[in-house]
């Protein structure tokens, strides 16, 4: 429960942030060119019955609006005088134009107010990208260091990796950092440059892997080999029951041998899917039972022990890769932040593609995926990134053209422009419910995938 509130916390207070100076953008150039904004809300405030939906709300004096705090936590709004928006206010669209609507104002400064919100989302996460470089600096393993080789999955050995391969680059291209830039490149190039054995090799791939199934594969197209050596044991643990010790070398597990970390991760993995699927306590119980077989100062020892509840042994690996970081000050944060920044952008368009097949729409998450991006401990480190990253995906899925999102608006704005005809306010309403719909029925299929992968 305490996991779930953390991750539940920082979630609403990142897109409580975002919602908010994206609204924000709206209404400062709402603002800028003499444009009235009605209401400012953070979440929606649906009425229910004679209900308002309010939960906070306030109008200063003087003032054309009502800033407020409504209770459905699904994003926000900014209701534009005269403008067809989801608030499908068409009643006042059937009144006088008045020179402080939106529908009264050039094209070119409607656009703006259109962009605003998209502009502030993604000069915030340049920003907080740079903010982030300039506080902890880079950290991640070079590719070139890690000399131990990886270990490749099925599909990898049967393009020609072998476990022990050292990668060295894509096409030419070296290798850099270990992350979905890695992938990517694997995934793209036509041939792969690896170190086996000490010896120069080759492999040939087609070019055109599928980038999703490599990541979401179990286990995952390649990991950075790791040996099964215990560093440290907790105590009063089942590892410290076992007899482990710092060391100590797993040789196998419940019979079945291990050569790494990772294959040991691999049979921890296997042993919860069966303890989640037990029935009875008495099941849990076999579950979590394990044997292991390791080897411990020169001599080789067998024990029985019982993981506990969250199906964890109780020690740590040894690592034999030590991270380096890249720091920067202040005024090099900002290039840097914005290289970052741009590449995140860039990597998320071009996954984009996978959106339209069987498997992209299954691995849609809606709120319950986005929360689960957030560490269960509170990291600002690790929160600031996934702001950033979701400050990103905000802007970059507002502009697209669908009517009802920012991109939609600014679609028929540019035709306004190109042809000097504005469309009609009756196909802008049919269009505002299309595009709506559409929107809700993203929202669907993502939170349905995330209650199907609960169950």
């Amino acid at each position: 429960m305490e996991v779930f509130l953390i991750k539940l916390l920082q979630f609403m207070l990142a897109i409580g942030l975002l919602v908010l100076l994206h609204e924000g953008g709206h209404f400062f150039f709402s603002k800028l060119f003499g444009v009235r904004v009605e209401k400012f809300y953070l979440f929606f405030d649906v009425s229910i019955a004679k209900w308002k939906g309010a939960l906070l709300k306030f109008k200063p004096k003087k003032s054309d609006t009502e800033y407020g705090i409504g209770w459905l936590p699904l994003g926000g709004y900014c209701k534009i005088a005269g403008m067809i928006d989801e608030s499908f206010d068409t009643e006042q669209m059937k009144q006088p134009v008045q020179p402080w609507e939106f529908r009264a104002k050039p094209a070119w400064q409607r656009l703006f107010i259109m962009i605003g919100g998209v502009l502030v989302n993604f000069i915030l996460a340049l920003f907080i990208y740079s903010m982030v470089l300039y506080t902890w600096g880079e950290s991640y393993v070079p590719v070139s260091e890690m000399t131990q080789g990886m270990e490749f999955n099925k599909q990898a050995h049967e393009l020609g990796f072998k476990d022990g391969d050292v990668l060295l680059a894509a096409d030419g291209q070296p290798f850099e950092k270990f992350g979905s830039d890695l992938f990517r490149s694997i995934s793209e190039a036509k041939q792969v440059d690896v170190l086996r054995q000490g010896q120069p090799a080759t492999v040939t791939l087609p070019g055109d892997l599928n980038l999703l199934e490599m990541i979401q594969s179990a286990p995952i197209f390649c990991r950075a080999y790791l040996p099964a050596v215990v560093d440290s044991v907790l105590p009063n643990t089942a590892a410290a029951a076992a007899g482990l010790q710092k060391g100590a070398v797993l040789l196998s597990i419940n019979g079945k041998a291990i050569n790494s970390y990772n294959q040991f991760v691999d049979e921890i993995g296997r042993m919860s899917d069966v303890f989640k699927a037990a029935q009875t306590p008495q099941e849990q119980l076999a579950a979590r039972a394990i044997t292991l077989v390791y080897r411990q100062q020169g001599r080789t020892y067998r024990a029985s022990t019982t993981l506990n509840s969250e199906m964890k042994l109780g020690f740590s690996p040894k690592a034999i890769y030590e991270p380096v970081t890249t720091e920067y000050s202040f005024f090099e944060s900002f290039p840097a932040g914005i290289k970052y920044g741009w590449n995140v952008l860039a990597s998320y368009v071009d996954d984009l593609k996978y959106v339209f097949t069987s498997d992209g729409v299954k691995s849609l998450g809606g709120f319950g995926t986005i929360g689960n991006l957030f560490p269960a401990t509170w990291n600002w480190h690790q929160f600031w990134l996934m702001t950033a990253f979701l400050s990103i995906i905000l802007a970059f899925m507002n502009i697209l053209p669908i009517p009802a999102l920012d991109g939609g608006h600014v679609l028929f704005l540019i035709y306004e422009m190109i042809t000097h005809r504005k469309p009609s306010e009756a196909f802008m309403i049919r269009a505002e419910y299309v595009g709506f719909g559409i929107v809700i029925l993203l929202m669907i299929v993502a939170n349905l995938n995330d209650i199907l992968r609960l169950l």
